[in-house]
């Protein structure tokens, strides 16, 4: 396969036809934009983008590209194959099924055998593929009758088989900086290639294109590619008259907004809200803020968002401020009331409430301390005065007997051990001093005095 069937990218009149995306994709390593940390001397695609790496045993046979969209793993795909001389095989798991697999690996092993051939099997959105068509390709990974080179938007960890992704190497793309995409427009706008230099673009107008791709490349080359097209087909324009310039007005006309990337079922699902939860943590309302709206221009149900936020009002709240659950719990019963748009509101404020109230995480660890002592067997039996005792026979096992009734004491509590023989003097919740918390501190001290205290004197109640 030619480098213009690869890349699109030859000069001839047929080819300016393309994608503006398409026509700018880079013919070498040397010519990509951004990925600096996985293309470094000695890097794995480095190494088999090397045509001295055919036949090696000590270059990758299975690369799997994890990355956002728009980042480039068609493009580096591609650029292995021409740049080490294999021949360029590529499938999409969105169309291919178990056969088309099983014939491109067929086609490569022959052109293996017989001339010496050595083939790259892309196959974009390698996630999608079942477990089948996966399992399909393991032999000819492992005999390197193949080099497969995965493309994923979703985790690896998650999304390809445990056989596939030992032979692999996983490489993490990253979504591209402004000053790189910055870099990509202006390349376009005076490639020949790209846009010739037929057009100008005014650096609010860049600005505004590299904000609105989000880190995305061939999206940034799109609303270019838009935005020039506008200028240039403008009835206004006169013959003669200077080149066009793309203006923010330009880029906003072609493009009402940007596009949130955000895959609910991918790892943008968890890193943004897991972003959101320790922006309340720590206290800073204008992140979570920042981090609801992401979730709700990305269509995240708000329902989800309610309970994640009534999670946090007592797992990082809790008893500092213990009546914020409470606004939480009423914030999530009026989302399921009244649902968006106004829901955005209701989830703000609550949002709010929980990023700027004083924080005590000693009610979670309390549970989780007290869990662990469960799972390690600590349990013992429950002290004989705190058993049920409803019938004649239980009075007579000694249920319930010498145990004191609370409201018979001063300040309603009684020198009296609760927890279990094995266990006494185990504290699990330890308050702060924040918020309400530093009040139940200070009373909690006193009354694990008198709990644990030695006086037994006192007044037995039948209470239960």
């Amino acid at each position: 396969m030619s480098e213009q069937d690869l890349f699109g990218a030859s000069d001839a009149p047929d080819t300016m036809t393309r994608p503006l995306a398409v026509r700018m994709r880079p013919r070498t390593l040397d010519e990509v934009i951004g990925q600096r940390h996985v293309l470094g001397e000695g890097s794995p695609l480095r190494r088999l983008a090397n045509p001295a790496s055919k036949g090696s045993l000590t270059a990758p046979s299975s690369i799997i590209l994890f990355g956002p969209p728009g980042v480039g793993k068609t493009t580096l795909a591609t650029i292995v194959a021409s740049q080490s001389g294999r021949t360029f095989e590529e499938l999409s798991a969105v169309t291919s099924g178990v056969k088309d697999v099983r014939d491109v690996l067929a086609r490569a092993h022959e052109r293996l055998v017989a001339r010496g051939q050595e083939t790259v099997l892309f196959i974009d959105e390698v996630h999608r593929f079942s477990k089948s068509q996966q399992d399909a390709l393991l032999p000819a990974v492992e005999n390197r009758d193949v080099t497969f080179i995965g493309a994923t938007t979703e985790n690896p960890s998650f999304s390809v088989i445990k056989p596939l992704l030992s032979r692999s190497v996983v490489v993490k793309l990253e979504s591209l900086e402004p000053d790189e995409l910055t870099e990509l427009v202006t390349r376009a706008l005076d490639d020949d290639r790209g846009l010739k230099g037929e057009v100008k673009a005014s650096d609010a107008a860049i600005a505004d294109i590299v904000r609105m791709a989000g880190g995305d490349a061939r999206k940034s080359l799109t609303i270019l590619e838009a935005a020039a097209g506008a200028v240039t087909h403008d009835e206004q324009r006169k013959k003669g008259a200077r080149r066009p310039i793309i203006t923010p007005e330009i880029v906003a006309k072609v493009m009402d907004t940007a596009t949130v990337r955000y895959d609910k079922d991918g790892d943008d699902h968890y890193d943004v809200i897991s972003a959101f939860i320790k922006s309340m943590r720590g206290s800073d309302p204008d992140a979570a803020i920042h981090y609801l709206a992401r979730m709700l221009k990305a269509g995240e149900d708000p329902r989800f968002i309610a309970r994640r936020i009534m999670i946090a009002a007592a797992e990082e709240v809790g008893m500092a401020a213990p009546q914020i659950l409470q606004v939480t719990v009423a914030a999530a019963q009026a989302v399921a009331l009244i649902g968006m748009p106004e829901a955005r509101i209701i989830l703000a404020e609550a949002t709010i409430a929980v990023a700027t109230a004083p924080k005590s995480n000693a009610s979670y660890m309390a549970i989780n301390e007290a869990l662990a002592d469960v799972d390690a067997g600590r349990i013992g039996a429950v002290p004989l005065y705190l058993r049920n005792a409803p019938t004649k026979l239980m009075k007579e096992w000694g249920n319930h007997e010498g145990y004191r009734y609370a409201h018979d004491w001063p300040g309603a509590v009684a020198p009296q051990e609760y927890l279990p023989a094995e266990l006494r003097g185990t504290e699990y919740y330890h308050p702060n001093d924040r918020g309400y918390e530093h009040e139940v501190s200070q009373r909690l001290d006193r009354i694990r005095q008198i709990l644990h205290s030695q006086d037994m004197s006192g007044t037995n109640s039948s209470g239960n």
